[in-house]
């Protein structure tokens, strides 16, 4: 009997298209199958890092705020204009660069804002005049370079221990709290401890959802105060600036100097960890203009981000590196999302019990405030100057209306001079 074979004409049937379509479609089928995970990595790790960066530190941002004069309407105007100028600054960077740059509002800033609120008489609008000039100084050091090399000059111990000063009465919120509220505390701190554990990354989300379930729980058997005003909507408030000398060098210089030594700085050394160089110059057009313009709105400085630069730049937001851009223009849409929680989470601020929010803020900013000490005692030529720089920022020293974080600087500079032995 006869096999049937398949003849030339029988194996044309199998296909009416030409060879080279077939190779055409089944390329892109490919591509389109290996660039799905890669699409979704990158906007999975840009939501993650809004999240992470918005959650973990709004509640120093609106403490920050409140501490040199500002309303409750002003906060939320603040809150509001800091995110979405950031968000917006992220997505220009990521677009024009297609690198994962991303930005954040200036969390030690706004802690040296808390440590000054206490002996800051000048007002709200002289904060925001303050506010203004940080921004000029950020787009002029990008502009002058001679600038960044003066900020460059000031040792890293001492800056560091400036900026541990500054965190430590933050810090020492928690067991402040703690001792006052311990069962509205203790809740958070467990959380937040057993979180730390096994779910790092989320610690601080979850001790942020603790906080608002205890927030919740108080209000429903308290009630709130009659005297709060409640509004639950975004707001944006303008202040006209004036341009006080105790708050430009008391706020503004230390303010300018602690968001290029513990944000930009740093947020150039996560990206290069990951094998990105920053383009500078841009980066800090981007965030000295968003300065400028949310200045007037409330809001404190902008920067590059640090800490959840990593999220978006790592291994997180997928194994091709070239598309991990993508991440960060997730991230600033998922920002300006979140924007529109500002009204309701300043009345959050506003009704929760004194002191309970604040030491959530404070486990946010344990781990720099950690990282700070470090920094600041790990070389012995610096050890004597630093430790002088700490006492002074954390004591508050004021002198003619300027607050102790400028002082600290000028005290660790000085002790530097003196103590140093010439090589």
């Amino acid at each position: 009997m006869r096999r049937w074979h398949p003849g030339p004409c029988r194996a044309r049937r199998r296909s009416s298209l030409p060879r080279s379509v077939n190779r055409t479609i089944h390329a892109m089928l490919a591509d389109v199958t290996t660039r799905a995970p890669s699409m979704s990595e990158p906007i999975t790790a840009g939501i993650i890092t809004a999240l992470v960066g918005f959650t973990s530190s709004f509640v120093v941002v609106v403490a920050g705020l409140r501490a040199v004069g500002a309303s409750s309407e002003q906060a939320a105007s603040g809150l509001l204009a800091l995110t979405v100028t950031f968000a917006v600054g992220i997505v220009v960077l990521c677009v024009a660069t297609r690198k994962p740059i991303t930005l954040a509002w200036s969390t030690p800033g706004a802690a040296m804002l808390v440590a000054a609120g206490a002996d800051y008489h000048a007002g709200w609008s002289a904060a925001v005049g303050a506010f203004l000039v940080v921004g000029v100084l950020i787009l002029a050091t990008g502009l002058i370079p001679a600038l960044g090399d003066l900020i460059g000059r000031i040792p890293t111990p001492i800056a560091q221990a400036m900026l541990a000063g500054v965190l430590l009465t933050l810090c020492l919120a928690p067991m402040k709290s703690l001792s006052v509220q311990p069962l509205l505390t203790l809740p958070i701190l467990v959380v937040w401890l057993a979180a730390t554990r096994w779910w790092t990354r989320w610690a601080l989300v979850l001790a942020l959802v603790t906080a608002l379930v205890v927030i919740g729980a108080y209000v429903g058997v308290h009630g709130i105060d009659d005297g709060i005003a409640i509004d639950w909507w975004p707001q944006i408030a303008w202040t006209t600036p004036s341009f006080d000398v105790s708050a430009i060098i008391g706020l503004a210089i230390p303010l300018y100097v602690v968001t290029m030594a513990s944000q930009n700085v740093p947020g150039v050394a996560v990206l290069k960890s990951f094998g990105y160089e920053t383009p500078w110059r841009p980066a800090m057009f981007v965030t000295g203009v968003g300065t400028v313009i949310g200045a007037p709105l409330g809001g404190h400085a902008i920067n590059l981000a640090a800490l959840s630069a990593a999220l978006a730049a790592g291994e997180e937001a997928g194994a091709d590196r070239s598309r991990r851009w993508i991440a960060g223009v997730s991230a600033g849409i998922s920002y300006l999302v979140l924007a529109g929680l500002s009204g309701v989470l300043v009345t959050i601020t506003a009704i929760a019990p004194q002191g309970l929010l604040e030491s959530v803020a404070g486990l946010a900013l344990l781990a720099t405030f950690a990282n700070a000490l470090l920094g600041a005692f790990a070389h012995d030529e610096f050890r004597i100057a630093a430790a002088l720089t700490f006492v002074t920022a954390a004591a508050g020293v004021t002198f003619w209306g300027i607050s102790g974080a400028f002082w600290a600087i000028v005290v660790g500079l000085v002790a530097h001079g003196v103590l140093r032995r010439p090589v």
